[in-house]
């Protein structure tokens, strides 16, 4: 707790702010003293102590702690003195700066303490005592020759180093700290050397709090005052005693703090300083302030121009200004100050002479009333009753006389209180004055902040806005772009036009000139046409009765298609096709009719050129031909317009359906996540996974591009390419679905579970959403231009949600063990065919050990005949399970060969792999899988033959080898094409190996079948205690395999969410 920090007369004078008793506060203050200092060998409490310091702020005074440590008995014991001596100290640090003051007249009562206690204590107080004594006396006579500084050494820094300015008196001020920080020192070793052992050194340890706090103060201002010295002082050398010093009270310093540290009591008290290794640069002037100015006392020499370049003279006068106002305020306050304290000790002398005067007065009829006691007493010295009343009038005198003395010494105090209220009200105002200037210097700093605030405000604003209209404009330009190529695109056309209206009217002079020619050919001509006409609408009808009847023939097939989708998907694909053939049949005839009639028309000039006679006729007449002619060619394009709408809008429809089938898909799909019944699928691995991730995004991708391009009616976005991106798409994010429901087994926790299933639940939304979004009569509600944005906003989002299911699906790969493609340190191309041939290799092994386990002789005596016929039964089972393997190894090889051949492109095929990373690591892995997966099942084979393993790790390996099998053909068909006839070998070899997998399990079950049957009991027969028996021993195996089953269950859950054990495949 701190009560005010500054010496006597400081601005930051302490207030009492409650009403208080005095003669209650002196009652209470006695009790605190009392148990402060109690006998215990503990430390004095500190809410005792406070309370001790409160009163000196309270009361402006220390008198009645003194008083109250001479009463209690405290010369008595070694430990309330050297707990007095502990609490006198506290107060001298914390307490009202007159308390330092009131103690230069307790020096005696300090020395009497060290001098009672003997030579050899009992309890080893007696060394700690005196030395202590010894310090405190010295700080005493520190703050009577440096009254500025306080109990702990905390003041302005302006204040403290006011006595630098002059070297010689600084030198002496630093010499004089470091002095009584040698005594700190000293008494702070004899405390540490008079530690025990045994018992408890609390009281010990509590004498070290203020030497903290007041080393610690004096090491601050010694090191702001040598940096200061440097600053003021050119001779370094003069300074190197006081650095020397310096330099070794830091290493002892250190030292004690470091001690202090290692004091469980002490640093739970207070906080104990850190110092650096090495003492602090004082040449470094650091946060250190500016000195103040030197005193006007003697007239000052001109300073030497300074060598550096001067600066302008407006800021040489602004700073001789504020240097001129600082001093002068400066001096106004010394003068001031030397005022008041020439005032207070002419009132303190006044009042010194009145007191004497009055004590000699007083004394004066003291005598006189002693002497005229002394007659009448010789008068009446015979009468011993008159002596009695002698002796009580003269001590009544004396009690007279001693309350005289106490009312002078009360008018005194008195007139001291009032000086003292006085220069307090000026301390007060000065404080005033003060607080209100600081108050304003907040306001406006608050001012500036809230200021500055808004600024940042507004330019954040500024820039938002300026973000804004930059992406606006960018659009408007794209569009402008745009609008500006059509308008190009039209100025073309106007300029072909233009070109052609100066043709004809050349050919309309070349008209002129033949008029007489077209005369006589007009009936011709009107035949001809009129036969042109009607063929034309023959075939328009004949065009509009085939287009009918292939709307409805197509009306049919949508309902069959919505009906069997999935397998009347290339049906519907062809009779798209043929329906835009025909449209494009419609559109080559219209464009002929259309050439047919431009060359009659050409041939119709050329002969009416020839005419000469009849031209008024025969121009309005072909004017009235050209007018029919342009009316049917406008009806012949609406009725294609008209045409060319309805089926796009059934396509439309088509479409839309296509889109709600994907949204069924996916639906399911995501049902299928979330259904605590179903598994997904069991064989999926991460790998795998990732590598479907990843062509979803490509799916998605090529979707939104394709949708985009049907938007636009672009080349590519075709209906056919639209449906067929738009399915691939759907598939491959339900298989993901799937497979991340799959991949649930793996993981360590049901946390970790739940947190894939949302992660994917929340993919397979937003990939549901995308269907949704670009269904027609939502595409309809918006701009034309804003259509093509809703693809790719959906797809970004896709790929989001991916890339987060693909963060989760990566964290359950161990990392400890690194993938293939981070181990290879060559071609990635090589390790792949590395891992392929190393497959193959090992079929070739297990087919050789398959072929010799086949060649080796039987052994008779150990086996029957029967058991002999049941191992060449499964011999020849795993033969063709390696047979199909080694069929399926060839096929994934040519699988994977043609589609980095399809997929590179111009690149190379390392980068080919590089790019398809998590496809590569899931081929490499489901190569090593087959590998391992073959070579266990032939070594189950091997072990059934040899008596080491049973029927049921062979039916177990056989499944491994099926699900390694699956697992493969997944790998490679995520990036091959649909009608390849490699992904169909492929597909076949896969299936027969699970064919031949299925015939090993249904043969090694049915040998177990027999097995079974032939240890078959009559229980009809058997006796019944022997059948009560029975069924108890099964009802105890039955529970014992349930146990063991569980625990199984439990370790295989616990093996599989360990990861993958890619080392054992190798």
């Amino acid at each position: 707790m701190s009560f005010g920090r500054r010496g006597f007369g400081d601005d930051d004078v302490h207030y009492p702010t409650r009403p208080v008793d005095k003669d209650k506060a002196e009652t209470e203050l006695a009790v605190n003293i009392k148990k402060a200092t109690s006998p215990d060998e503990s430390a004095p409490k500190q809410k005792h102590v406070r309370k001790c310091i409160v009163y000196t702020w309270d009361y402006h005074s220390s008198i009645s702690f003194w008083s109250g440590l001479r009463v209690q008995p405290i010369l008595a014991d070694e430990v309330q003195t050297f707990k007095a001596l502990i609490t006198v100290h506290k107060v001298l640090q914390e307490g009202h700066p007159i308390t330092i003051k009131e103690a230069h007249g307790q020096t005696g009562w300090l020395e009497t303490c060290a001098r009672t206690v003997g030579a050899e204590s009992q309890r080893g107080y007696g060394p700690l005592i005196r030395t202590y004594v010894q310090f405190i006396l010295a700080k005493l006579r520190f703050h009577r020759f440096r009254p500025e500084f306080n109990g702990l050494f905390e003041y302005e820094e302006y204040i403290s180093l006011k006595g630098i300015d002059d070297p010689n008196e600084g030198y002496e001020t630093i010499s004089d700290l470091m002095g009584l920080q040698d005594q700190i020192e000293s008494f702070q070793r004899m405390v540490f050397a008079h530690f025990r052992h045994s018992a408890n050194n609390e009281c010990r340890i509590s004498s070290l709090v203020p030497l903290v706090k007041e080393s610690w103060g004096i090491y601050r201002f010694i090191t702001s005052m040598l940096r200061a010295m440097h600053r003021r002082t050119n001779d370094i050398e003069a300074l190197e005693p006081l650095r020397q010093r310096f330099n070794s009270q830091h290493y002892s310093l250190r030292k004690f703090y470091y001690e202090c540290s290692n004091l469980k009591y002490l640093t739970g008290l207070i906080n104990v300083p850190k110092l650096g290794q090495e003492p602090p640069n004082l040449t470094d002037t650091g946060n250190a302030p500016d000195l103040p100015a030197r005193p006007k006392t003697a007239a000052q020499s001109p300073s030497p121009p300074p060598a550096a370049p001067s600066p302008d003279a407006a800021a040489v006068n602004e700073q001789a200004r504020m240097l001129k106002q600082y001093e002068d305020q400066q001096a106004a306050l010394q003068a001031q100050r030397a005022e008041e304290e020439r005032r207070r000790l002419e009132l303190e002398s006044l009042q010194q002479n009145e007191f004497e005067q009055r004590q000699r007065e007083q004394a004066e009829r003291e005598r006189l009333a002693q002497e005229q006691l002394m007659q009448q007493q010789m008068q009446q010295y015979n009468n011993q009753a008159a002596q009695q009343v002698a002796n009580y009038e003269r001590e009544l005198l004396n009690m007279r006389g001693q309350f005289e003395r106490d009312q002078l010494l009360l008018e005194q105090y008195d007139r001291r209180v009032k000086a003292l209220e006085g220069e307090l009200s000026g301390v007060t105002a000065n404080i005033n004055a003060q607080m209100l200037s600081k108050d304003e210097l907040i306001r406006q700093l608050q001012d500036q902040v809230t200021l500055w605030k808004n600024k940042y405000e507004a330019l954040a604003k500024l820039y938002s806005q300026l973000r804004t209209e930059h992406l606006d404009m960018l659009s408007k330009f794209k569009q402008m772009q745009l609008k500006a190529n059509s308008a190009q695109e039209a100025v073309d056309r106007m300029e072909r036009m233009e070109r052609d209206l100066k043709a004809k009217n050349l050919e309309l002079a070349d008209m002129i000139r033949e008029r007489d020619r077209a005369r006589f050919d007009v009936d011709r001509i009107k035949a001809s046409q009129k036969e042109d006409m009607e063929r034309l609408r023959r075939d328009l009808r004949f065009a509009n009765e085939r287009a009918d009847d292939a709307a409805r023939s197509k009306n049919s097939e949508v309902s069959d298609v919505l009906g069997k989708y999935n397998r009347q998907l290339t049906e519907l694909e062809d009779s798209l096709r043929a329906k835009q053939m025909q449209i494009d049949d419609l559109l080559s005839k219209l464009d002929g009719s259309s050439a047919d009639l431009e060359r009659l028309r050409e041939e119709k000039d050329q002969e009416i050129a020839i005419l000469q006679e009849g031209m008024d006729s025969t121009i309005q007449q072909l004017s009235e031909t050209q007018q029919t002619q342009g009316l049917s060619e406008e009806a012949t394009n609406a009725q294609i317009d008209t045409l060319i709408l309805d089926n796009r809008k059934k396509l439309n429809k088509i479409i839309d359906s296509i889109l709600q089938a994907c949204v069924q898909k996916v639906d399911d799909a995501i049902y299928e996540l979330e259904s605590p019944s179903q598994a997904g699928n069991i064989n999926s691995t991460p790998e795998y996974t990732l590598s479907m991730i990843e062509k979803a995004n490509n799916n998605a991708t090529d979707f939104a591009t394709i949708f985009n391009l049907y938007l636009g009616g672009d080349v590519g976005g075709d209906h056919v390419d639209v449906i067929k991106s738009a399915n691939e798409f759907a598939q491959v994010l339900s298989d993901v679905l799937i497979n991340t429901k799959g991949i649930t087994r793996l993981t360590n926790d049901d946390d970790a579970s739940d947190k894939l299933i949302s992660v994917g639940k929340a993919a397979g939304d937003v990939g549901l959403r995308f269907f949704l979004n670009l269904q027609s009569y939502k595409l309809d509600l918006l701009q034309p231009a804003q259509r093509k944005e809703v693809s790719m906003r959906n797809n970004s989002e896709v790929r989001g949600g991916l890339a987060r299911l693909s963060e989760v699906v990566d964290a359950l790969i161990p990392k400890g063990k690194g993938g293939a493609l981070a181990k290879a340190n060559g071609d990635i191309g090589d390790l792949v065919e590395q891992e392929m041939l190393g497959a193959a290799q090992a079929i070739e092994a297990a087919t050789r050990r398959l072929q010799e386990l086949m060649a080796r002789p039987r052994d008779t005596s150990r086996f029957s005949a029967v058991d002999i016929q049941v191992h060449d039964s499964i011999l020849s089972a795993a033969m063709a399970i390696t047979n199909a393997i080694a069929r399926l190894i060839q096929a994934a090889t040519e699988s994977q060969q043609e589609i980095v051949a399809q997929g590179r492109g111009s690149s190379s095929v390392q980068q080919f792999y590089k790019k398809n990373n998590r496809w590569t690591e899931g081929l490499i892995s489901a190569a090593k899988a087959v590998a391992f997966a073959t070579n266990l099942l032939i070594e189950s084979a091997d072990g059934v033959l040899s008596g080491t393993h049973s029927i049921e790790q062979l039916i177990v390996a056989s499944n491994e080898v099926s699900a390694a099998t699956a697992q493969l053909v997944a790998a490679s068909r995520v990036k091959a094409n649909l009608m390849s006839q490699t992904q169909q070998r492929l597909e076949l070899a896969a299936k027969a190996v699970t064919d031949a997998c299925k015939a090993l399990v249904r043969q090694v079950k049915s040998i177990s079948a027999k097995q079974l049957a032939e240890e078959d009991v009559d229980y009809q027969n058997m006796a019944g205690m022997e059948f009560k028996r029975r069924e108890m021993e099964q009802q105890v195996e039955i529970l014992k395999l349930e146990k063991d089953l569980g625990a199984a269950r439990h370790r295989l859950g616990a093996m599989r969410r360990a990861g993958y054990h890619t080392d054992e495949t190798n």
